[in-house]
């Protein structure tokens, strides 16, 4: 289920803008969100196989909101200026990403859209300076340009003819005429780099999540699942497919979900993540090693109290891996046989490793006191690369992270503070509850309302439940078929511990949450009355009827146990719409109009029932929006509505 809103806007507020405001002096909503505007986004760090030079990709601020224009940039690893390298050469911003080094670290490719907008070619350029070449001329949709072993070619995903961008997040193209007539399956390219001749290779029925190259050159591992890719995802197999025939064979067909699949350097064996996971692409597991020539697979993880989110092979056999670890990240390691251990952890959110041939490494890090940035240098001794954030200042308070006790497990949340909290003074809280459910609350800048609810006096609570990655696949899987039961009762044994930890007014407590956290505010206010306000952005009313109105329902069958054909009661027991009547909370209830995810007839039942029952409440729908509402204006104005909500149940 792509229910997390991952990929959000983070920023700050100026230095001095409200650093000593009373509440009647706090800044405005938009005077806050101008600042926000001023963080600059990263979204890849690359590193050189010869560890001289990084790349990174930097979000451009637009209108067109998600799935912007992009802007690479190239530097020294171990310091000095930066230049932009890109294809582009009418100074407009264009979209340019994927960038990938090649195995003699001489020549970049990377995508760009600068001959025409929105269509995206694979290009090649020198890492020395210089003209950049195209090296395609299709038409469709271009995604993760991976170089072969030998240099000569580069493998590629590839939807021929597709003009929607794929993924569940993009605001979907309307039906018209007869439905699913038409599949586009994104298949696996591979383009000579000498001539630019482009050939698909993985079945036309088979569409690709991720892949990699055998040490020789000779086969790709690939994550794939035959039909729609939106939907399919939650039964992805691993298969191994012939670069030059296109020969495809299964080696295992996993009982849960499966990501990043990545070839051992003897080609003998697939390390691959393995878990319950409800979104593709935000990752959670144990760390599995899978033979590629038969045989069963192997869990090197068994019992491990994190969730793995990313890994690749180092030289030798070793396995390196990031992890969700207690509310923050961990590098870990580990051999076929052997123990993990672990690194590096801290409060600090990484992405994007890349590694160089002597295990040096380049990342993207953050925390909530810190701005994402681009380091690189030995791992866990890393040195900045960039300072492109250096201006800004956190304009929230200290972040705590704090451990609970529910049902005999053991929790963890954070609690972010207002800027300045006056002794004998009380504030109300909102809580925030995370989508997925198989996602986390980790310790990054923050973005949205829990930046902007700081700066207007209220602590913010940023819970884990069980569900959440983490604590381990154990806690992960505690929410199957128990949807809003024991992660509520999680939520509010941790509202409680916020209580006894900081000065909250415990009668101006509020939630909000979007997509899995919209559903649960919209249950949360059915089982209690605690909350005096909610907001619940792309919330599921009624898992019954969702189940039928969304394009992604393969997810439920992890979660529920059955379809809602054949087990509709366990749908029933945890639909809000199933408790209507219980609410007296005011819900502001948020949704985009073309979200294929959670379909707006979830929010207009939610909404419909309210408004009979006399419970105070309002439907906004943005337009053209889908499950990840990201248009500036729209963005403002939901943040706008998000304060002035609060304000009016809460109080500032």
């Amino acid at each position: 289920m792509r229910l997390t809103w991952s990929r959000v806007c983070a920023g700050f507020l100026p230095f001095g803008l409200a650093a000593a405001a009373s509440a009647a002096e706090r800044p405005s909503v938009d005077a806050v969100l101008d600042a926000l505007d001023r963080l600059h986004e990263l979204r890849q760090a690359a590193l050189s196989p010869d560890g001289t030079r990084v790349a990174w990709v930097e979000r451009l601020r637009s209108p067109e909101g998600f799935g912007g224009p992009s802007t690479i940039h190239l530097a020294p690893r171990t310091g000095g200026p930066a230049r932009t390298l890109g294809a582009g050469r009418d100074g407009r911003p264009h979209h340019e990403h994927d960038v990938r080094f090649s195995p003699d670290s001489r020549t970049i490719a990377f995508l760009s859209d600068a001959d025409r907008a929105g269509q995206l070619q694979l290009y090649l350029a020198s890492g020395a300076g210089g003209p950049t070449r195209a090296l395609t001329r299709v038409a469709g949709q271009l995604a993760d340009p991976r170089w072969s072993p030998d240099g000569r070619r580069i493998a590629i995903l590839y939807i021929r003819g597709s003009t929607q961008p794929h993924g569940a997040l993009v605001a979907y193209r309307p039906d018209a005429g007869v439905v699913e007539e038409k599949v586009d399956e994104q298949r696996i390219a591979i383009v000579d780099v000498e001539t630019g001749a482009l050939r698909e290779v993985s079945p036309p029925d088979l569409y690709v999540y991720d892949y990699d190259w055998s040490p020789d050159g000779r086969r790709l591992i690939v994550e794939g699942a035959p039909g729609s890719g939106t939907n399919n995802y939650w039964i992805a197999e691993l298969f191994v497919v012939d670069a030059a025939s296109g020969e495809t064979r299964s080696i295992w067909k996993p009982p849960l979900q499966i990501a990043v699949p990545r070839f051992s350097p003897d080609g003998r064996s697939v390390a691959v993540i393995h878990g319950l996971m409800s979104d593709e692409g935000s990752n959670g597991g144990d760390v599995y090693a899978v033979p590629v020539d038969g045989g069963e697979p192997q869990n090197l993880t068994p019992g491990m109290a994190a969730s793995a989110a990313w890994l690749d092979w180092r030289p030798g056999g070793e396995i390196l891996f990031t992890a969700h670890a207690d509310g923050g990240f961990a590098l870990g390691r580990v051999r076929p046989g052997e123990a993990v251990s672990f690194s590096w952890q801290g409060p600090e959110a990484l992405s994007s490793l890349s590694f160089d041939q002597a295990g040096h490494a380049a990342l993207i890090r953050q925390s909530f006191g810190s701005p994402p940035e681009v380091w690189a240098g030995d791992v866990g001794r890393w040195t900045a690369v960039t300072h492109l954030n250096a201006d800004l200042t956190p304009q929230w308070g200290e972040a705590k992270s704090l451990h609970w006790e529910s049902d005999g497990q053991r929790v963890q949340g954070w609690l972010v503070a207002p800027r300045e909290v006056e002794s004998g003074r009380r504030y109300p809280m909102v809580v925030s509850v995370h989508g997925g459910p198989s996602s986390a609350a980790a310790p990054s800048w923050p973005g949205r309302w829990t930046a902007v609810l700081p700066t207007q006096g209220y602590y913010v609570f940023l819970p884990n439940p069980r569900g959440s990655y983490g604590q381990g696949e154990a806690f992960t899987r505690a929410n199957v078929k128990d949807f809003g039961h024991g992660d509520l009762q999680d939520v509010l044994r941790g509202v409680d511990a916020a209580l006894h930890a900081a000065p909250i007014d415990e009668r101006r407590l509020g939630l909000i949450g979007w997509s899995y956290g919209g559903y649960m505010a919209m249950w949360a206010v059915t089982q209690t009355g605690r909350f005096k306000a909610a907001v619940a952005g792309a919330g599921i009313a009624n898992w019954q009827s969702y189940y039928g109105q969304n394009r992604i329902d393969r997810w439920m069958i992890p979660f529920f146990g059955a379809s809602v054909y054949d087990d509709p009661a366990v749908y029933a027991r945890s639909s809000p719409i199933s408790f209507i009547k219980n609410v007296h909370t005011p819900t502001l209830v948020l949704h985009g109009d073309r979200d294929s995810e959670v379909p707006t007839p979830q929010g207009y039942e939610f909404w419909h029932a309210l408004k009979t029952l006399g419970v105070p409440t309002q439907l906004v729908i943005f337009e053209n929006e889908g499950h990840a509402v990201s248009k500036p204006e729209h963005v403002r104005d939901m943040m706008r509505r998000v304060g002035e909500w609060f304000d009016k149940y809460l109080g500032p």
